[in-house]
């Protein structure tokens, strides 16, 4: 008995290291033919793959050539968020005031303090779902018996970059909701819904049957035409930050009403005009206009600053933050936090110093700056690029730690495999974790770039590379 258990211990690790081989030959194979498809002709794939129990690496092909990684970028926002912020951290926007309160009238302004909060408003979370807020305000300012305010309604966001579109953002994608940026200042995840009626035959004008939102504050020409019937959304806006006008291109589909998805130019005006109504509904009245930050720096406006704080609108905790923003893939989200890790950091929030805080943080744990070589948080430049070994480090640094099952659930399943995946013009990626049939556990990263062709197809042949380790 004791010379057959002392053959097992023999055989199972040389077993192991054959079934190993195998997958190795496997995924040489399956690489070399991805690589020779007609698809990437001109383009090319990198791929690492490590064993998530030991961290040994099994195979490479071009793990450190820097790639776009589109949308796999989030990984590193979200591990980093959770290493520095904590998977409790809640954003806090504060309600406050200067002057006096007597009689009813606020003799001051009233402050609502920005803290770059992406769920402010968000359908996504009944605490701070749109009607929540406003009605949180409302609520905090009859508790205080608060009838009038003599003064102005601040949106204080001075602890933050007015730049709320990363440097690198392509004209195409900033009006549309995937490319709202993130402000001091954000509200309903700075998105609104256009509805559309397409004309009776192909080619015909389509006509805006809906307003844009109440008080947006700003106007739309649309080009959009009728296109053939099920030809999906090809429409797009363009508008920019801070704009009053923009314009519409593109086609909807023949039909019934369409809606597509714009970026507010100006998130805390949207805001504003919102509560100014509530207010207004409910018998409180506000002397003074309502002041915005950017007013105070393009025309030097005096601005006041809160004495007292009433009050403050908590987030939900980061770990259900990230739940949507690496399941269904929120860039919004990606800037906030960013922003967040640069106002922790350095008591500013800029897109340029989180960049900073993060590249800093990775390359402490032994990732070169330049494998990091990114410009925003959610990979929605076609500027950044990240080596496919960083993404896996990264992956496997997660595992370690205390919130990592909280991190493993936000992943979407694609091919029966829990990864994040990512996709802008010319590159698609997939990175994450699998365990195969047999209980071997791999963490691994796939980026192709420069592809040509149907995006669906390349998905399907890297899909094929991936099923060699399940």
């Amino acid at each position: 008995m004791k010379k057959v258990c002392l053959l097992c211990w023999i055989f199972i690790p040389i077993l192991a290291d054959i079934q190993a081989q195998s997958v190795i030959e496997k995924l040489k194979t399956a690489v070399g033919a991805l690589e020779k498809d007609s698809q990437l002709r001109h383009g090319i794939v990198s791929f690492y793959v490590t064993d998530a129990k030991t961290g040994k690496p099994l195979f490479e092909k071009n793990a450190q050539m820097g790639l776009a990684p589109a949308s796999t970028q989030k990984l590193i926002t979200s591990v980093t968020a959770f290493e520095l912020l904590g998977s409790d951290f809640r954003y806090k926007t504060r309600l406050g005031y200067n002057g006096i309160i007597e009689n009813g009238v606020l003799k001051g302004d009233f402050f609502i303090i920005g803290s770059a909060d992406p769920t402010l408003g968000s359908w996504r979370f009944a605490e701070t779902n749109e009607e929540n807020v406003l009605e949180n305000i409302l609520h905090t300012l009859q508790q205080n018996n608060i009838r009038r305010i003599n003064g102005s309604i601040y949106t204080e966001e001075s602890g933050f970059s007015i730049q709320s579109v990363p440097d690198g953002w392509i004209w195409q994608d900033i009006g549309n909701y995937y490319g709202a940026g993130s402000w001091g200042f954000n509200w309903r995840e700075n998105q609104y819904d256009l509805i559309l009626k397409p004309g009776a035959k192909i080619g015909d004008t389509t006509k805006i049957i809906s307003p844009i939102g109440e008080g947006n504050g700003f106007f739309l020409t649309n080009t959009i035409t009728t296109g053939k019937k099920g030809s999906g959304d090809n429409a797009y806006i363009y508008l920019a930050p801070y704009s009053l006008f923009g314009f519409t291109t593109g086609t909807i589909p023949m039909g019934g009403g369409f809606t597509i998805s714009g970026s507010m130019p100006n998130p805390p005006m949207q805001f504003g005009n919102q509560l100014k109504n509530i207010l207004s509904r409910s018998n409180i009245t506000v002397d003074k206009d309502f002041k915005f930050y950017i007013n105070k720096l393009s025309n030097n406006m005096e601005w006041a600053y809160p004495k007292s704080i009433l009050d403050s609108i908590l987030s939900p905790p980061l770990d259900s933050i990230n739940y949507w923003f690496l399941k269904k893939s929120i860039n919004l989200y990606g800037e906030a936090l960013i922003k967040t890790l640069a106002r922790q950091k350095s008591g500013f929030g800029s897109t340029e110093k989180g960049v900073q805080v993060i590249k800093d943080f990775w390359n402490q744990r032994g990732i070169e700056l330049s494998a990091i070589n990114i410009v925003d948080g959610s990979g929605l430049s076609p500027q950044n690029r990240i080596t496919t070994h960083t993404l896996v480090k990264v992956l496997q640094y997660a595992k370690t730690s205390s919130w990592f099952q909280s991190f493993y659930g936000a992943l979407p399943v694609y091919n029966g495999m829990k990864i994040k995946s990512g996709s802008i013009g010319g590159a698609r990626s997939f990175a994450g974790y699998h365990v195969s049939k047999t209980g071997k556990e791999y963490i691994f990263a796939i980026i192709v770039n420069n592809y040509n062709g149907s995006s669906g197809d390349i998905v399907k042949k890297m899909y094929r590379v991936l099923d060699v380790l399940k």
